[in-house]
């Protein structure tokens, strides 16, 4: 998830929707209760300890490339009282297991990823033979407006110092080319497919949380002391070009890439 120091306890805070989706996602693997998975961008546990409910006679591993969420979740689901659920340091580029897991799932994580190839070929090596992996991450288009908004921002006098050799710093990705990939790293292709998605926050505030806790490769580019007003003056401009509803919640029309594929 880049190398950002990401603040693990605001985080948890501001990520239930990531939680409601996940759900979903999980819903979708229909456990049978016995197998071994790996969670790939386990961040704060939550989701990773979800899974290990549905799998009473299995296990779960939750990786994260941030120590602070891999602490985090440590501490929140000690081994004593979860003794199905694991949580490690690990680079979703570079994983370190080799035909450990029957399920290797992901939420809301491999979109910090550019180049897909060496997480396919490590998840590929982590799976038995027959595994299957269920994988949902931000698609092409995703958050659009948001991206928009900040575009502008960046070419501003005031914040265009701090963007001088920005790159854009996620793989929004489509299906055609994950089909590509999964086949390259040597999969069987379930369905790959973008799924649109509304993202609801509970007015101004949490929506600035949001941007806080989660958007950070720009964020982080501006200098602490201005960080604050640098927020505030996204929220703004996106509220002024995407008003609230009647109950003064905030839409953001997202966009989910969701993967199925089988280990031959």
């Amino acid at each position: 998830m880049g190398s950002y120091s990401w603040n693990a306890k605001d985080y948890a805070k501001h990520s239930s929707i990531q939680q409601d989706w996940a759900r979903e996602l999980i819903a979708k693997l229909h456990l049978q209760g016995n197998e071994n998975i790996l969670d790939i961008g386990c961040g704060d546990g939550k989701v990773t300890a979800e899974i290990a409910a549905a799998v009473p006679n299995g296990s779960v591993l939750g990786v994260d490339n941030s120590s602070s969420m891999v602490q985090l979740a440590q501490k929140q689901y000690p081994v004593d009282k979860y003794p199905k659920l694991a949580f490690q340091l690990a680079d979703a580029c570079a994983l370190p297991f080799d035909k450990q897991f029957e399920v290797v799932f992901s939420n809301a994580t491999l979109h910090w990823v550019i180049d897909h190839g060496p997480v396919l070929d490590g998840i590929y090596k982590s799976l038995n033979p027959g595994g299957r992996i269920l994988l949902q991450m931000g698609g092409r288009g995703n958050a659009a407006p948001v991206v928009k908004v900040l575009d502008v921002m960046q070419k501003t006098a005031r914040w265009r110092p701090f963007f001088m050799d920005f790159v854009f710093p996620y793989g929004f990705n489509d299906p055609g080319d994950y089909k590509v990939w999964l086949k390259q790293a040597g999969f069987h292709s379930i369905r790959s497919e973008l799924i649109p998605k509304d993202m609801t926050h509970a007015g101004k505030a949490k929506f600035a949380g949001w941007i806080r806790t989660t958007w950070l490769p720009y964020t982080h580019r501006i200098p602490a002391k201005q960080r604050e007003a640098f927020i505030d003056e996204l929220v703004a401009n996106y509220i002024q070009a995407m008003p609230p509803d009647k109950d003064g919640k905030v839409h953001v029309q997202m966009v989910r890439l969701e993967v199925e594929a089988r280990k031959p």
